[in-house]
């Protein structure tokens, strides 16, 4: 099994999300001892966004100058590392409500057409099928028991759309919201996340 494991928080050590990828992935090595894993951490080494210099692998053609061959051997660097993974555990808090831009580059990057989709005569086609996504969501607030907060929402309502449109429909999310709202409410979040996390389905390997 390949493991692919992605933080993308700012905070560091205070992270809520970096804590509960850490212990999604090491229940995955319990139950799969010979699992290699592969780590990127967003917040210290993220692509940049997408430029004129780094669409070769929308448009297709050939790089002119050396900045777009090097943008392009990121694109393909990163593409072909998230292609190459059975399990992908994903960090992402929450920012002014959504993802950080760290991991929205990182999403622009690996949405490729004819790696991770492709268009057809009855619309787009996932490529990257088979895979398991799980995304360790953290929240300061709570948006998910609210009309209003499911609607200003827009963290794991977009991550669902786009891992869905590559094709991965086994996508699951370990939650842990209202972390900013004082130490017993944060405490209890913790809890909740790991009874997800306890109860994920296991993985074939």
């Amino acid at each position: 099994m390949q493991i692919l494991h992605i933080d993308s928080s700012i905070t560091g050590a205070n992270s809520v999300s970096r804590q509960l990828t850490a212990q999604v992935v090491d229940s995955l090595k319990q139950a799969h001892p010979d699992a290699k894993v592969e780590y990127l951490d967003l917040a210290v080494n993220a692509p940049t966004h997408l430029s004129a210099q780094s669409l070769g692998f929308r448009t297709g053609q050939a790089a002119a100058t050396e900045i777009e061959r090097q943008e392009n051997a990121i694109s393909e660097a990163l593409v072909s590392q998230f292609l190459a993974a059975d399990v992908v555990v994903v960090g992402a808090p929450f920012y002014n409500f959504t993802i950080p831009s760290q991991l929205k580059a990182w999403l622009d990057r690996v949405a490729q057409a004819g790696r991770t989709f492709r268009y057809t005569a009855s619309g787009p086609e996932g490529l990257a099928t088979g895979k398991k996504v799980i995304v360790a969501s953290t929240r300061g607030g709570m948006y998910s028991s609210s009309d209003m907060g499911q609607a200003m929402e827009h963290q794991e309502s977009y991550l669902k759309v786009i891992f869905g449109f590559m094709g991965i429909t086994d996508v699951n999310f370990v939650r842990a919201e209202g972390v900013a709202m004082g130490p017993e409410a944060k405490a209890k979040a913790l809890e909740t996340a790991q009874a997800m996390i306890e109860a994920l389905e296991p993985v074939a390997a």
